[in-house]
C-alpha cells in the first residue's frame, strides 16, 4: 500500500512540476495563438498577446519565490523586446526573435563568466543547493579540487555553445518557415535543447568521476 501510495505522490508531483510549463511556455501560449488567428487577428497581435501567458508565468514564480531569477529574468527582456520590435515594425518574424534573444544572451553570459573567478553553471548549480546550508558548504568546498573546476568549466562552455547554436537555428527557421511553423518549433526547441544538454552532462559527470581521485566520486550537481 505505502509504495502504491508513494507511486501516486511521484506521479502527482512530476503533473505539477510540468503544469506551469503545459500551461504558460508550450501549449497554452499556442492554444492562444491559434485562437486569435482563427479569429481574425493578425499574426503580430496573436504572438504579443500568446506571450502574455509566459510573462505572467515569471511573475507567479516571483511572488511564489519572492525574487526573480535571471532566467525569468531574461524571459522578460525577450518579451519585451519582441513586443516593441513587432509594434513598431508590424513585422511577425520580429515579434519571434522573442526567444532568441534570451538564448543568445544566456549563451553570452555562460562564455563570458569563463573570464570570471568561477563560470556561471557553477554558480547556478551552488545556488541550487543553497550557500548556507551543509550541502551547499560541501559542494562550494569542492571548487578546490582542479578536476572539479574543469568539469565545470568544460560544462560552460558547452552549454554556452549550445545555446548560441540554438539562437541562431531559432533565426533560421524563422527565416524559411512560414510564422505558424516557426512558432511551434520555437515552443519545443527549447525543451529539446535542455533535455539533450541534461543527458549529455550526465555522461560527462560520470564519465568525470571516473577518471577523478577519491575526493571528488560525488556526481558534479550533488
Amino acid at each position: 500500500m505505502s509504495s502504491t501510495v508513494h507511486s501516486a505522490w511521484a506521479n502527482r508531483t512530476r503533473v505539477q512540476s510540468l503544469a506551469p510549463i503545459v500551461v504558460f511556455d508550450t501549449a497554452g501560449p499556442f492554444l492562444v495563438y491559434t485562437l486569435l488567428r482563427n479569429n481574425g487577428s493578425s499574426q503580430v497581435t496573436a504572438l504579443i498577446l500568446s506571450g502574455a501567458l509566459p510573462a505572467f508565468g515569471v511573475v507567479l514564480a516571483v511572488v511564489r519565490r519572492r525574487r526573480l531569477d535571471v532566467i525569468g529574468a531574461l524571459v522578460l527582456i525577450g518579451l519585451a523586446v519582441a513586443t516593441g520590435l513587432g509594434l513598431a515594425s508590424g513585422n511577425a518574424k520580429l515579434v519571434l526573435l522573442e526567444g532568441s534573444v534570451p538564448t543568445a544572451l544566456f549563451a553570452l553570459a555562460c562564455l563570458g563568466s569563463l573570464l570570471t573567478r568561477r563560470p556561471l553553471m557553477f554558480r547556478f548549480a551552488s545556488e541550487y543547493h543553497g550557500h548556507d546550508t551543509p550541502a551547499g558548504r560541501d559542494f562550494d568546498d569542492r571548487w578546490r579540487h582542479a578536476g572539479f573546476r574543469h568539469a565545470f568549466r568544460v560544462i560552460t562552455v558547452v552549454w554556452g555553445v549550445a545555446y548560441l547554436a540554438e539562437a541562431a537555428f531559432r533565426i533560421v527557421i524563422i527565416e524559411t518557415q512560414s510564422t505558424g511553423t516557426a512558432y511551434s518549433i520555437s515552443k519545443v526547441l527549447p525543451y529539446a535543447v535542455a533535455a539533450i544538454l541534461v543527458a549529455w552532462m550526465l555522461a560527462y559527470g560520470r564519465r568525470s568521476r571516473r577518471k577523478a581521485g577519491p575526493a571528488a566520486q560525488r556526481p558534479l550537481g550533488g
